[in-house]
């Protein structure tokens, strides 16, 4: 009976190529958006798996300024850990991480640049598991300038030599030196945690470190007892911090704690999350996933659309079916399996697409996504089974339908398809286009704000600004490498900073000593620059004057923005900014600030401009050197500016990035997210555009003696191509009616996410509503004017 089943299937399919084509490309495309975003989903799901323990990262909330602004940072101060440890009997264990990137290594001759080295306590392995091949990963961090590293650390240092016991050397301001006591495997792509080298934290501990409140420089981690209540340990949380911040610090800060398995996609609000690798946010996770699988119910729709609109073509053999004895089941599972037919052929070509595309989109998500169906059970089963789930869906209303013809009534050719049948698929239309043009609408206003945060004006020039980043070595040859890069036609201007524009910048504890009123202690956003910062990044001085570059006045001199001036003049309203020139203000009496500067945005446009102050201060170091070069000879400049940093740091290789560049990366996710949108967006209107193909084809096939009859009777090209599409268009319009209220709701939503936001004009919805217009016409128009310019005789000759 089965394969009865399959060949009548077969042989339906291969009768009305044109319309299983339409099914089978539409089901192709949808299954293949949902099996890449299924692929994506399972891959995020991944991360951390591995790791068994009832881990939970220590997290802050820093209050900044007067209005209480908040933000949430992964950084948490040195002390916390033992301190923590000690106040709480739920906490097991902790360990704490203090990153170093691009980080010099040398053994004998060979000199390696490790990605990222972190320094640990020796709990780290107790903690987390990651796998150890030599060595004890209990004591192997216990002792000072002990180091475990990675099987590719081990043959980049050592080769195929046992590299147990051997010294490696980091040199920097401070040469430091490390015993090899063990060698794990390479980190797993999928953990949140990258690390190349392991690095015992006794090394770099000294006795300041615990007395150390207020500086927020590495991430704690905690291991805690089963049946921990999260939130009952939290709320003790403030008196912890009363007790050990001194004065009013406390009031600043609150913690809270996150589970080390919803760190990687839980923490997109939370700042400072340097060493969170690909951190994603699930909740866009989860609306790709929705959108794909709207892109896969719209091809359902197509194939439920076409099965009912040809329906009368199906009646007779119904009836003559029924009429030998067949049942309605058994008409239903003939049906059924002709869906299920198509639903397998279109994973057949969905697999093919899917294998085409993934290059594409792990080179747009930069992971490793793979079609390992056959290796993995658990996805080779969801793929199949969805199919079979897709198929049946798609064909239970259409089996459904037509099984319940009358065999009498049939047979008679008195079958007609009534109303309701029509208005079923009229909504199924509505629903299908009312999808696609909000997915469109929304397309355009995330790429719309993406450009605009690109765009936007941040308040300083940021073109042909070449970064190149200093380590604890080169930055002792900062003005070398400044005098032999200025005054050559190629570069512009050099200065330096501690930190990049567009990244998230320290937060510091400063005091406030106005000369009419109390001292205030604060905290705020710091940026430690060279003296000429501003000039070479054209920022705007409201009052007062620019660093004077005197180096008897290096760390005297602060310049604070908008926003920091009016957090130092709450109490004082009648004031004028200009006023703050001239008071003390800093790290101690001896500071002053010299000017007051126009805000900027130091961060991405997600935020608002926060309180700032600027100091010149050669003495605290730089970590980044900004060189402004000639943009009509960029390759010249580039070129200049290594030759120079090779003769002065000739055992350093150059790291330079173009700002332009840097600022790409900060708004990479936003761009991610925008390109996948609207990928699935483009899917949606195609599949949606197929169906409607597809019925306006029928529509024409079933009504070629109608247009064959108006045209003897006179009727033109233009009055049958306007009969034939003026009610799909119709439908259009009212999907544009529902569509365009969603997307405003949606997109206004949306946008409040962000500090600097586009406006919603009503422009774009109105170009959304002419362009789904246009598409759908020229969608129908193909066989509209097929159908209006055929000769008349032919489809007439039968009668």
């Amino acid at each position: 009976m089965i394969k009865n089943y399959l060949k009548v299937a077969w042989r339906n399919l291969w009768k009305n190529r044109v319309f299983s084509a339409i099914n089978i490309i539409g089901l192709a495309v949808g299954m293949a958006a949902c099996i890449v975003i299924m692929l994506f989903v399972h891959y995020e799901k991944s991360f951390d798996n591995f790791q068994t323990q009832n881990i939970y990262r220590l997290n802050e909330v820093q209050t900044i300024g007067s209005e209480g602004a908040k933000q949430k940072v992964a950084l948490s101060m040195f002390p916390m850990g033992p301190t923590l440890q000690q106040e709480f009997p739920e906490i097991k264990t902790f360990t704490r991480i203090s990153w170093r990137q691009k980080y010099q290594m040398t053994e004998k001759d060979k000199k390696i640049f490790l990605p990222q080295a972190f320094f640990v306590d020796s709990t780290f392995l107790k903690i987390f598991n990651f796998q150890v091949i030599k060595g004890d990963k209990l004591t192997g961090l216990l002792k000072p300038h002990s180091a475990m590293i990675t099987e590719e650390t081990a043959h980049k240092l050592f080769g195929d030599e046992d590299p147990i016991g051997k010294t490696i050397t980091h040199y920097s301001n401070d040469t430091t030196t490390f015993v090899v006591t063990g060698v794990l495997a390479n980190v797993p792509k999928n953990s949140q945690l990258q690390f190349d080298a392991l690095l015992s934290f006794n090394t770099i501990i000294n006795p300041d470190m615990y007395k150390n409140w207020g500086g927020n420089w590495l991430d704690t981690y905690f291991v805690l007892a089963p049946g921990t209540n999260q939130a009952a340990m939290e709320a003790k949380f403030p008196a912890y911090l009363k007790k050990y911040l001194k004065g009013d610090g406390w009031k600043y800060y609150q913690l809270f704690l996150l589970k080390y398995k919803d760190v990687h996609a839980g923490a997109a609000d939370i700042g400072l999350d340097y060493i969170n690798f690909q951190k994603f946010d699930k909740k866009t996770t989860n609306l790709f996933a929705i959108i794909a699988l709207i892109v896969l119910v719209i091809a359902c729709v197509n194939f439920i659309n076409l099965s009912t609109a040809r329906s009368v073509e199906r009646a007779k053999e119904v009836g003559i079916r029924k009429s030998i004895g067949a049942y309605r089941f058994q008409l239903a599972a003939q049906f059924l399996s002709e869906t299920v037919l198509i639903s397998l052929i279109s994973l057949v070509f969905a697999v093919i697409l899917v294998e085409l595309s993934l290059p594409y989109i792990n080179n747009l998500s930069e992971r490793d996504i793979t079609l390992n169906v056959f290796n993995n059970f658990g996805v080779l089963g969801t793929v199949f089974g969805g199919t079979i789930l897709v198929g049946l869906l798609s064909g239970i209303y259409p089996a459904i339908y037509l099984s319940s013809f009358r065999a009498v009534t049939v047979l008679k050719g008195s079958i007609q398809v009534g109303k309701n049948k029509g208005l079923m698929r009229n909504v199924l239309v509505v629903t299908q286009f009312s999808s696609a043009i909000f997915l469109m609408i929304a397309t355009v206003f995330v790429l719309r704000q993406l450009n605009f945060m690109q765009k936007q004006d941040p308040g300083y020039n940021r073109d042909q600004i070449v970064n190149v980043k200093l380590d604890g070595i080169t930055y002792k040859n900062y003005d070398k490498f400044k005098n032999a890069l200025s005054g050559n036609t190629l570069v512009q201007g050099v200065t330096a900073s501690q930190d990049i524009l567009g990244s998230h910048l320290d937060q510091t504890g400063v005091t406030f000593r106005p000369h009419d009123g109390p001292r205030q202690d604060l905290g705020t956003t710091l940026l430690v620059v060279d003296s000429n910062y501003l000039s070479l990044y054209n920022m705007k001085l409201l009052y007062g004057n620019n660093f004077s570059g005197d180096t008897a006045m290096d760390a005297k001199q602060y310049i604070v923005n908008e926003s920091l001036g009016r957090e130092l003049l709450k109490d004082h309203p009648k004031r004028s900014l200009s006023s703050l020139v001239g008071e003390h203000f800093g790290f101690d009496s001896l500071g002053t600030i010299v000017g007051i500067a126009k805000n900027f945005n130091f961060n991405s446009l997600h935020y608002k401009v926060e309180p700032l102050f600027m100091i010149s201060a050669r003495k605290f170091g730089f970590g980044n050197v900004s060189v402004k070069i000639n943009g009509a000879r960029t390759a010249e400049a580039i070129a200049f500016i290594k030759s120079k940093w090779n003769s002065i740091n000739p055992d350093s290789p150059i790291d330079y990035q173009f700002l332009d560049d840097h600022f790409n990366e900060v708004y990479k996710a936003d761009s991610q997210k925008s390109q996948i949108v609207g990928i699935l967006s483009g899917l949606a209107i195609f599949i949606s555009c197929l169906g409607l193909f597809g019925l306006a084809s029928y529509s024409a096939e079933k009504r070629v003696k109608e247009i064959g009859v108006r045209k003897v009777l006179g009727a033109s090209v233009q009055r049958i191509v306007v009969l034939l599409s003026i009610n799909f268009l119709k439908l259009v319009l009212i999907a544009n009616i529902i569509a365009i209220p969603l997307a405003v709701w949606a997109m206004h939503e949306w946008l409040k996410d962000f500090a600097y936001r586009i406006d919603l004009s009503w422009i774009i919805f109105f170009t959304a509503a002419i362009v789904s217009i246009v598409i759908a016409l020229i969608t129908i128009s193909f066989q509209a004017i097929k159908a209006a310019t055929a000769n008349p005789v032919k489809s007439l000759r039968s009668e």
